[in-house]
């Protein structure tokens, strides 16, 4: 029997070492590694998509939603997608020892605030196998070593995905340890690493309440927290009919699986008047439950009431939750009391009610006339995103390479003395 606690310490032990050695892999080496790694995924397509199809059929027996199956599909297209993104990682600026800021006393002294890794982090996420390789290359490029903990649903898809970058890093020269994979599917190995602060710098759990709610009360390291996705959009009163349309489609309707994906709809009274039922039918039409409020569910087919605790749900689902709103200050009450502060999107025409917004509700990211889809580390030129947290301290929003770093001072002097 596999003896967890020794094993949680041997794997972080290696971490930290791995994390010594990437403190001076230049920014060429870790671009070859991820260019490897790119067309290893590519060439390996037929391999991945064959063990991704067990966890499919696995998931499909135990009667997963639709959206929950989407966010564990690995396609050809997605993996080419996926092989795409990394290369972007690689060809960002290498944030290690990055100036961030300098300065020169009046005794000479010169201040530079520098970039550095964190060093080790343990990285716990449900569900998307792509993940796998994105928070890999992530890390591996802010200079970090990772320990990979995904959920036992991607099983089979995140052991082929982890030889492939294991394979990659020996090929390209990189310590072989800069990234690991927790090989048990026991949940109990969660609670050893949470353990050993003496070794992970930094946890990030990328999954539902419970998960998170579980790691922030055992960790004994910091957390940066990949909490809830229950996320607005706000039809302002002035509001164009068909980009509104658009961009609540696009926010619930691209893909309802992923955390960006819209929950809530608010609706201005003076925008429902005037095409609340169309979109309501466009919306069914694309296969949306509606849960609606007593004002939004008139002339609604097939329309449920939705209670306080449907606007407080993370469906990752074809339902969306619909309230009829008097005001703006509504809205962005609404949005205080229900949201998870991840993403709010507003459309309108009005400047004034663009910058209350803007201003007045308190999330990761808010959309102007732009779907909440689009809060993304790719999207924003990140390449991609180990997570987006919905902290409030350090990194907040999309997590690229500099937002899983810290900082240190480093002080030229000339003979000073104090």
């Amino acid at each position: 029997m596999l003896d967890l606690a020794q094993y949680a310490k041997d794997v972080a032990q290696n971490a930290r070492q791995a994390s010594t050695s990437l403190a001076t892999i230049t920014g060429d080496q870790k671009l070859n590694w991820l260019r490897i790694c790119a067309q290893q995924l590519v060439s390996r397509t037929s391999e991945i998509v064959e063990q991704n199809s067990i966890d499919i059929a696995a998931g499909e027996a135990k009667q997963l939603s639709s959206a929950m199956l989407d966010r564990l599909r690995l396609t050809p297209e997605r993996i080419q997608s996926l092989a795409n993104s990394i290369v972007e990682v690689g060809q960002l600026a290498d944030p290690v020892g990055e100036i961030i800021e300098s300065c020169k006393r009046p005794n000479g002294l010169l201040i530079t605030k520098v970039r550095v890794p964190l060093g080790v982090v343990f990285f716990i996420y449900e569900s998307r196998p792509n993940v796998t390789v994105d928070a890999a290359a992530l890390c591996v490029k802010s200079g970090n070593a990772v320990i990979l903990r995904g959920g036992s649903e991607a099983f089979h898809s995140n052991t082929i995905l982890y030889d492939v970058l294991k394979q990659s890093l020996n090929e390209a020269g990189l310590p072989e340890n800069a990234v690991q994979l927790v090989e048990t599917t026991d949940r109990a190995a969660v609670g050893e690493f949470l353990k050993r602060g003496d070794l992970i710098d930094v946890t990030i759990p990328r999954g539902g309440r419970s998960l998170i709610e579980r790691v922030s009360r055992e960790a004994t390291m910091p957390v940066i927290k990949h909490f809830d996705g229950i996320c607005h959009v706000y039809i302002d009163g002035s509001a164009d009919q068909q980009m509104a349309l658009d961009i609540t489609i696009n926010s619930k309707c691209h893909r309802p699986g992923v955390c960006n994906a819209a929950e809530t709809l608010l609706i201005h009274k003076d925008a429902a008047a005037r095409f609340w039922p169309q979109l309501a039918t466009e919306l069914q039409k694309n296969g949306v439950e509606l849960r609606c409020c007593v004002d939004s569910i008139r002339g609604v087919e097939r329309g449920k009431v939705a209670t306080d605790e449907d606007f407080a749900t993370e469906y990752l689902d074809l339902i969306l939750s619909v309230k009829i709103v008097d005001s703006i200050e509504a809205a962005s009450e609404h949005i205080r009391q229900f949201g998870s502060g991840h993403t709010e999107a507003i459309v309108t025409k009005d400047l004034e009610s663009a910058e209350y917004f803007q201003a007045n509700v308190d999330s990761s990211a808010v959309m102007i006339n732009a779907s909440t889809r689009f809060n993304d580390g790719g999207e924003f030129g990140l390449g991609a995103e180990i997570g987006i947290s919905t902290d409030k301290f350090h990194a907040r929003g999309p997590c690229g390479p500099r937002e899983i770093m810290s900082y240190k001072y480093v002080v030229h002097g000339a003979g000073q003395i104090r």
